[in-house]
């Protein structure tokens, strides 16, 4: 069967929405939504990143991921660090990083339920054609 582009696209949007809602019911006996818990992870991976770039790699913009940040903060889940100029840094707590262990557990969990009917060649496949996809959009 030949897929077109829009299709494919379609599908994984679809895909993407499946694991949005998934992952939003799951990581609310956490108290966290997917929108904190990807800020969490992404700040695991980025210690120290300023607001923007948090911004960036969340998908939201300065303003809406500023809010989110003093949120999560007051909730003791992130610290905002003064940085060089104006800039504000951001770090896990503990509180934080212990959430976004149990998060990743999470994610773990229905990543490989969603992708079971996979083959280990399939899911390696698919995963380096999207990247590839995905690198061909930058070019």
């Amino acid at each position: 069967m030949s897929y077109r582009p829009a299709e494919v696209g379609l599908a994984v949007k679809r895909l993407q929405h499946r694991h949005h809602r998934a992952l939003n019911r799951a990581l609310a006996p956490l108290g966290l939504s997917l929108v904190q818990w990807d800020t969490l992870r992404h700040l695991h991976a980025n210690p120290d990143a300023s607001l923007h770039d948090l911004a960036v790699l969340t998908f939201q913009t300065d303003q809406s991921f500023g809010s989110l940040a003093a949120r999560m903060a007051d909730r003791g889940l992130i610290e905002r660090i003064p940085g060089p100029g104006r800039a504000v840094r951001h770090r896990l707590t503990a509180q934080g990083e212990q959430l976004r262990a149990d998060g990743q557990a999470i994610m773990d969990t229905i990543a490989e339920q969603s992708f079971h009917g996979l083959s280990q060649t399939e899911l390696d496949t698919l995963g380096a054609l999207l990247e590839k996809a995905l690198a061909a959009e930058s070019a």
